[in-house]
Formats: structure tokens, sequence, C-alpha cells
């Protein structure tokens, strides 16, 4: 289509404000051009376009209490190169903005989380003890490190801060009561 064609279908008179408005929706990630330099509208998952990834950032977790509420609506498209975080695939992968500094001492491939960086988390995988995690607590999301200790029954989530924040502390029989669930693991940390 042209540009006045799709001014037309949208009800816009200007060819230019039509322009504008896709240079914003390429700035933002949520439209890009292919190989053959068409334009096409960007997928409501992670989705790959020569070696390069474009993960989808969902929203906001807490690194202290979870109060930050989890909301998957796609702001925009970090875009990253698969050897940036060694994977072939996408498949899988959301970007969260960190909010907090209950991880300023955490250590994921040689980086903390601060406030404001972006957390590629990869939903597909499951955590294992000391992996940093996205979890959800009645329906809010924060990060932390993530325990399960099989002889009290209990899922401990700890932060790395230098300030003093104490863990939450879940019993696997009220899990299912709390609204919790682990989101994902946490696979890369983009400075902002």
């Amino acid at each position: 289509m042209t540009f006045r064609e799709i001014g037309r279908e949208l009800g816009i008179p200007n060819p230019q404000t039509v322009i504008y408005h896709l240079g914003q929706l390429k700035k933002n990630g949520l439209l890009y051009l292919d190989i053959k330099k068409r334009q096409r509208v960007s997928k409501p998952k992670a989705f790959a376009v020569d070696k390069l990834f474009s993960i989808p950032l969902v929203g906001s977790a807490n690194c202290g209490p979870a109060m930050e509420l989890a909301q998957e609506n796609i702001q925009k498209y970090l875009k990253i190169t698969q050897t940036s975080l060694k994977r072939s695939k996408p498949d899988g992968l959301i970007a969260v903005r960190a909010v907090g500094e209950s991880l300023n001492k955490a250590d994921i491939r040689g980086e903390n989380i601060e406030d404001g960086d972006y957390v590629v988390v990869d939903c597909k995988q499951q955590p294992s003890n000391g992996d940093y995690v996205l979890s959800i607590i009645d329906g809010a999301a924060n990060f932390k490190k993530f325990f399960k200790d099989d002889s009290k029954n209990e899922i401990r989530l700890v932060s790395e801060s230098t300030q003093e924040i104490p863990p939450i502390i879940l019993h696997e029989s009220d899990i299912n009561s709390s609204g919790y669930m682990v989101n994902g693991v946490v696979v890369r940390v983009i400075k902002n």
C-alpha cells in the first residue's frame, strides 16, 4: 500500500502524518523491515530477523517486595544479537525493566541488577537452586534468587543487596493460595 492508501484506510488525509507514525512504530520496534526491505508488523512475542532478536519488553518487576503489577503489555522491543544471548532462537524470551535495588549485588554473567536495567527472562526454563527468577506473587512481579528446600517443603526468594531486605518464604502447601508462580529464569541483564 502507498502512504496515501494507508492514510485513506485510517482517515488520515496527509501522507506525511502516515510517514511520521510509521517512523514512530519502527523506532519502538513495533514495525521492522525484513531482508527484502518490506515493512512488517512485529509479532507479540520474540522473533528473529537476520540474527537479530527482537524481544518484547512487557513491563516492570520489583527487585524488592512484589509490588509491581504483573502485566504483559508490550511497550517496545529490545534488539539483541543471537551471539549476545548465546542461543539460536528467541523462543520464550521476554524483557522486563527492573525497579529497585534488592539485587544490586547479584552476579548474572558478571552483571548485577540495578534500578532501570532491562532483564531478559527465559519463560520456558525451569529454575534450579541459585537461579535468579522472575516470580509472580498475588499478581505482582519481582526478581529474586530462587532456592527450593525439599527438607522444609519451602521455596525461598532471596535478595542480594547492599540493603537489608528479608527473604520471601513460601511453604509448598500455601503456594496455590498465595498466587505464586515462577514466570522464568533470568538469562541476561542489559544495563540501562
